[in-house]
Parts: structure tokens; sequence; C-alpha cells
């Protein structure tokens, strides 16, 4: 039995457009998570974040549907190698909510209902609730 994915939701000043380049532009990436990215936004394409020069984290972008919805995972690096240990999928959308405003929602699915409770305590709703604040407070500043 799969494990129920973890929900953060949140409505954002910005129309999904914008939201969805803060996601997709590493240079925008680093201004609101500050962390260095390399992003290859479309599918098959890798991702690689590095949040503190020790940790890096990569994956491949599965489906990427400009300005609507970004899904990416930790199953595969480059080239479609698989991961040593696979942890999540990401599911984000960006659903237009009126003149100028996003209801943007990550689903996070994982391998086991461990990983997912691994996830949870480890902060996720902390964690991608101060992401989400960070994004929406440079977003509405633009």
């Amino acid at each position: 039995m799969a494990a129920e994915p973890l929900v953060k939701e949140i409505y954002i000043d910005a129309p999904p457009q914008v939201v969805f380049s803060f996601l997709t532009d590493p240079i925008k990436m680093i201004r609101w998570m500050g962390i260095h990215a390399e992003l290859d936004p479309r599918p098959g394409g890798i991702y690689r974040l590095d949040p503190n020069r020790r940790d890096v984290i990569r994956g491949t972008y599965l489906e990427v549907v400009p300005n609507e919805k970004l899904v990416f995972t930790d199953a595969f690096t480059g080239a479609w190698e698989p991961s040593a240990k696979p942890f999540m999928t990401g599911i984000l959308t960006f659903e237009d909510a009126g003149p100028g405003k996003t209801k943007y929602t990550a689903r996070v699915r994982h391998w086991t209902v461990a990983d997912r409770e691994a996830h949870e305590k480890m902060g996720f709703h902390q964690g991608w609730g101060i992401c989400a604040d960070q994004l929406t407070a440079l977003v509405t500043q633009r």
C-alpha cells in the first residue's frame, strides 16, 4: 500500500507564470531559497540543488507543463541513472486563483510509509512552509 502524500497548499498574490518562473529559473531560485541550483526543467532534465555545499540534492524532472505543473523525483539522477536511495516524487501545481493570484499546491509522494513518516519528522510542514513563505514574499515584491 502506498503512503498518502504530504501536502502543502498556499495562495500567492502573483499569477501562475510568475510563481512557476521562480521554481524553474536558477537565478530566481537563489534569490528565494538561497541555494545554488542547476535546473533543466523539461521531462528527463536534471536538477541539482546544493543547499549547504555538502548535501547535494539531485533528481530528474518527469513532467513539466509551463505555468501549471512540475513533477520531479530523486529516483533518477542524470541520464536516467537510478539513485542509490529514492525517497520522493514531488508534484507542484500552479492554479489560477483569480486575477493575479495562484493556488500553489505541493504534493510529495514517498516510496514507503517509513519514508513518508521520516520526511514528516524531518519537518516537512515547517520546512516547506518556510520555503513557501519566502517564495511568496519574493514574488509579491517583483
